[in-house]
């Protein structure tokens, strides 16, 4: 029986409920986050779960040695959490170029970053949550120690990463990760358990020192002594010292309604200056090759530009204000003609990982996203604990000239980025898609259907989308229109139809009705995607 085949095209409705709901990526993980609702958990609590047990049942997504960012709605009003590492203090470009590197390496111990997960679970748990943090892990340890069948593209997406790391993984600082992730030598396939002990004595021991344990205690202590023994730069000194941020959310409006990201190093900013472009250029038309044409123009804008400035603030070279102005919006929307461009960033001023949306019946709403980078990140296991640390420092620059530039104890620009949607200051509610640079393109093409064109919250996760690669590349899904790719190829474009649709994001929504309270959640079809409620 083969569980990636499907003959036939499916079609899966909205999710209605009222007393709580919860959409990620994987069903178990899912339920984990409905029982704590049911348990008397808030919002918050029933993410944490969520977030918590992904790690051991989407591994191939993101770790607990992985960085995080939510949004949260509590008492009409949105919080921003950014629980994202720095570089290690000992690190510096100058290093790794002295050691013959021209960028920062993608596997191993180097780009390994200071995770923000485990402490990012503890500050929402501290500030919102109702229940104690044991009881809210309690479903991850559970599903780790027991075990639990692999799911259909979970286990399409270890299997690849398996016969790739055979390959590339071939060190001995690699060891953990097939002892871990492989451990009779092969990826565990469709519908097999697998468990990991290791994995549930690390969340037990973050939950039971609110993770103590993990910055100042036995865990960090392994974790120092692996990169020691390996050559890695992350310290105790760097866990010890970590803190998470709280950080006031950036609105962009957008034709009567606000849409809600978390500020840099993240990008979720590109998807605002995408937008607020778009809607400076013209009409919007359902399935119109014009409307697409202009709107892939926007986001390569948007994106260039995001690309090259969006750092930490502090060295940022221009306001992130001034990239949401309406100055800047009609700037970069008069260059965009009827035929493809080549971007070019904006002359200044003078002067991919899972998501989960979850919402309960006090009106309580969060936006939370956490990843490892690419798929399981570094390759990098601490032996024995589970800990799958990521690979984020991938992403900075050795040019010194670049404001991403690499330097001791700076957060990198950051691709995981939650959003939410609100119109009239009231929630409408938490929206994301994972996956790399495509999460605010993804995150664009959530909010037009949804404003422009009123879908449903799953029709909008349902349609095919576009994906801008580089220069006047664009990728698009097997079931995007023929006739509207032939139009955007006549418009200049170089448009490729991929065989499937796994490079292009994995999303979540739930809406809310601020009249009557009920919830509305759509969930991702290209997963093992679902929505949990009561």
């Amino acid at each position: 029986m083969d569980h990636l085949f499907h003959p036939f095209s499916g079609k899966r409705n909205t999710v209605f409920a009222k007393n709580g709901m919860v959409a990620t990526s994987q069903p178990l993980a899912a339920q984990a986050g409905l029982d704590i609702l049911k348990q008397g958990g808030n919002a918050i609590d029933a993410a944490i779960a969520t977030a918590a047990a992904l790690t051991v049942v989407e591994p191939t997504s993101n770790g607990i040695g992985g960085d995080s960012f939510a949004l949260v709605w509590v008492k009409d009003k949105l919080h921003g959490l950014n629980a994202s590492g720095p570089a290690p203090k000992a690190i510096s470009a100058d290093k790794l170029k002295q050691a013959g590197h021209k960028q920062v390496p993608v596997f191993g111990v180097l780009p390994v970053t200071v995770p923000g997960v485990p402490a990012g679970w503890v500050e929402l748990s501290r500030k919102f949550g109702k229940l104690p943090l044991k009881d809210v892990l309690a479903p991850a340890i559970r599903y780790a120690e027991e075990g639990y069948p692999i799911s259909p593209v979970l286990g399409k997406f270890w299997g690849l990463a398996h016969k790739k790391f055979k390959e590339t993984y071939t060190s001995e600082e690699f060891a953990g990760w097939f002892e871990t992730f492989a451990p009779t030598g092969e990826a565990p396939k469709i519908g097999e358990m697998w468990s990991s002990p290791g994995h549930a004595s690390t969340l037990r021991a973050i939950a039971d020192t609110e993770a103590e344990s993990f910055y100042k205690g036995e865990l960090a202590d392994k974790i120092d002594s692996f990169m020691k023994q390996h050559g890695g730069y992350l310290s105790k000194e760097d866990l010890e010292s970590y803190q998470v941020e709280w950080v006031e959310p950036l609105s962009a409006h957008y034709k009567g309604y606000d849409v809600w990201e978390i500020p840099p190093n993240g990008q979720g900013m590109i998807a605002q200056m995408a937008l607020k472009i778009f809607e400076q250029t013209g009409d919007t038309k359902w399935q119109d090759a014009d409307t697409l044409h202009r709107q892939i123009e926007a986001m390569k804008l948007a994106f260039t530009d995001g690309k090259a400035f969006i750092t930490e603030q502090a060295d940022m070279p221009v306001d992130p204000q001034h990239l949401l102005s309406e100055e800047y919006a009609s700037k970069r929307a008069a260059e965009i003609k009827d035929e493809a461009m080549m971007p070019e960033p904006y002359e200044l001023p003078r002067g991919g990982t899972v998501y989960l949306a979850a919402a309960d019946a006090e009106g309580n709403m969060i936006s939370y996203i956490q990843s490892n980078y690419m798929g399981f990140g570094s390759g990098i296991v601490i032996p024995g604990t589970g800990i799958a640390l990521q690979n984020r420092g991938h992403d900075f620059s050795l040019d010194e000239a670049h404001p991403n530039y690499l330097q001791p104890g700076k957060r990198t620009y950051h691709t995981i980025i939650p959003g939410f949607l609100t119109k009239d200051g009231q929630a409408i509610g938490p929206f994301g898609v994972m996956g790399g640079y495509m999460q605010p393109q993804g995150h664009f093409q959530v909010v037009s259907s949804t404003v422009d064109h009123q879908l449903n919250p799953q029709a909008t996760l349902d349609m095919p989308r576009w994906q801008w690669i580089e220069g006047k590349t664009i990728h698009v899904e097997p079931e995007f229109p023929n006739y509207l790719v032939q139009a955007l190829i006549r418009k200049g474009h170089t448009i490729q139809v991929l065989p499937d649709g796994g490079s292009f994001g994995r999303g979540q929504i739930i809406w809310r009705d601020p009249e009557t309270g009920v919830l509305q959640g759509g969930t991702e079809s290209r997963t093992d995607g679902s929505v949990a409620a009561w």
